[in-house]
């Protein structure tokens, strides 16, 4: 090859790139905040849909059972049965055990390893979500709630705490899934604020 073929080579593999104009703020934040509540955009589907239809679509997303339990076939709920047998194996004793590490009754441990996956099992949207009972949370609740209640001699007092103190990290939980965007929409801010000072 001559200097000339490796001169034209190399302008042909150059390639000049523009830089994209630049947008207003409010369509920055917009865009942001769509992007941290809904990231798979869902509603895109949505328009040019009768309104029964965005309705029906609207809760689908929300409540994924409504989507895929019409499809649901009997090959695959022998496939989840027997997963759900495997797994209902190993949550039962689980959850008993991890019950006796917060000093509660053997029973609450039995609801724990049914309930959540149940509830799950209707309003999530992932196959492969592990959902149950683990160690760290049982023995901070009775390394918590043991220092205020001896769970031996007031059991029911103990049990009303344990069970308030778990309403009340579902509901903070709750709170994070439903504002999830005001970290990153927080973050945001504070990377603009830096951005021009």
């Amino acid at each position: 090859m001559g200097t000339g073929e490796n001169l034209e080579w190399e302008q042909r593999r150059r390639v000049e790139v523009e830089t994209p104009p630049a947008k207003p703020f409010y369509e920055v934040v917009k865009s942001t905040v769509k992007e941290t509540l809904f990231p798979d955009d869902p509603f895109r589907r949505l328009k040019r849909q009768p309104l029964r239809r965005k309705l029906v679509m609207g809760l689908q997303y929300f409540v994924p059972i409504l989507e895929w339990a019409p499809r649901y076939s009997f090959r695959s709920f022998r496939s989840d049965f027997v997963a759900g047998i495997t797994i209902a194996s190993l949550a039962v004793p689980q959850g008993i055990s991890y019950a006796g590490l917060a000093n509660l009754p053997p029973v609450i441990g039995l609801y724990s390893s049914f309930v959540p996956p149940l509830v799950y099992a209707v309003l999530g949207s992932s196959r492969d979500m592990a959902i149950g009972t683990v160690a760290v949370p049982s023995l901070l609740l009775a390394a918590m709630l043991g220092k205020e209640v001896n769970p031996k001699l007031n059991p029911n007092l103990y049990l009303h705490l344990v069970l308030t103190a778990t309403f009340f990290a579902g509901l903070f939980q709750a709170s994070l899934g439903i504002f999830r965007y005001i970290c990153m929409f927080l973050s945001f801010l504070i990377c603009l604020c830096v951005g021009f000072c």
